[in-house]
């Protein structure tokens, strides 16, 4: 595995130093046999389109799809970018906003953490340069899922540890914020939340884009433990190597919220943004594999196994 990760930092690196305006004529070209000749994850991505969006034909569905496939593409040369690319013109090209009402916030109503929704959306990559815009007595820190692939594991932590924030494990979370909590520091955490759950880890299910959907709690769950202040992260892109994200709160009394609605919340928020603008959502996702009639049939074989 070190060899293949050496391999591929060695490419990747020196693919990084080419100007941007070159690497977006690599991603126009790579965009044709991924999308005509590999067709990755087509099926995938039409279907969930097709489920999403029952009011648009097939046209409009394929546009959508080729310009996502356009998106991906840049997306994969902007992470590769990463490897290179300097504070200077990261942050000149990844922007953020309500970051001061946040640490404001957190020194005026004494709290230790601030989570924040976030999605799979737009460049997410590049929304871990979030500790150049914060004091640096604030930690910021991503949960994350650990790749299969060891050597693509270690290559993604390195670009996302880079700025200066923590990568913290899944599996790890609950315990890394309870020695945060005990050292009290001021932490910023950005929680993916638009992946599937696997099924032991299902425990609530909403309506998104038309479908009963599994969705995870820990943010809120975990948020109301420590008595975070709960964000959503609004993005969009600008233009094409420019994306800016904008801070909303959702609530500073987490713990006076009812179950699940700050999931909710999250989730209306997710499907309002990706309908605006649907083609930087990542539909190869399979987000809808999972069925509640499923998962039903699942708990009524656990009840009948005890």
């Amino acid at each position: 595995m070190k060899v293949v990760y050496y391999i591929v930092f060695f490419f990747w690196y020196l693919l990084s130093l080419l100007p941007l305006r070159f690497l977006y004529i690599f991603s126009d070209v790579l965009y044709y046999p991924l999308y005509y000749c590999i067709r990755y994850r087509r099926k995938v991505v039409r279907q969930n389109l097709t489920g999403s969006f029952p009011d648009k034909n097939e046209k409009e569905l394929i546009r959508i799809e080729k310009q996502f496939y356009h998106f991906f593409c840049d997306y994969m040369i902007e992470t590769i970018k990463l490897f290179s690319i300097s504070k200077k013109q990261l942050k000149r090209r990844m922007t953020f906003g309500g970051i001061d009402e946040i640490v404001k916030k957190l020194e005026e109503e004494n709290k230790n953490f601030c989570f924040i929704y976030l999605g799979h959306y737009c460049n997410w990559e590049w929304i871990a340069s979030l500790p150049y815009w914060v004091p640096e007595d604030i930690l910021c820190g991503q949960i994350y899922h650990p790749l299969y692939n060891k050597a693509f594991d270690r290559l993604f932590l390195r670009l996302r540890n880079q700025f200066g924030g923590e990568c913290i494990s899944m599996k790890e979370t609950l315990r890394r914020i309870i020695e945060l909590k005990r050292a009290k520091q001021k932490t910023i955490i950005g929680f993916i939340s638009d992946q599937a759950p696997k099924w032991n880890s299902i425990h609530h299910w909403t309506d998104f884009f038309h479908r009963e959907t599994p969705v995870f709690i820990g943010t809120e769950k975990i948020g109301k433990q420590v008595d975070a202040l709960i964000y959503y992260a609004d993005v969009k892109r600008i233009k094409r190597g420019y994306y800016h994200c904008e801070f909303k709160q959702l609530t500073d009394n987490a713990k006076a919220v009812p179950d699940f609605q700050l999931t909710d919340m999250y989730i209306h928020n997710l499907e309002r943004m990706i309908s605006a603008v649907p083609q930087y959502w990542l539909w190869s996702h399979k987000r809808w594999k999972r069925t509640k009639e499923e998962w039903i049939r699942r708990q009524q074989e656990e009840k009948e196994k005890k």
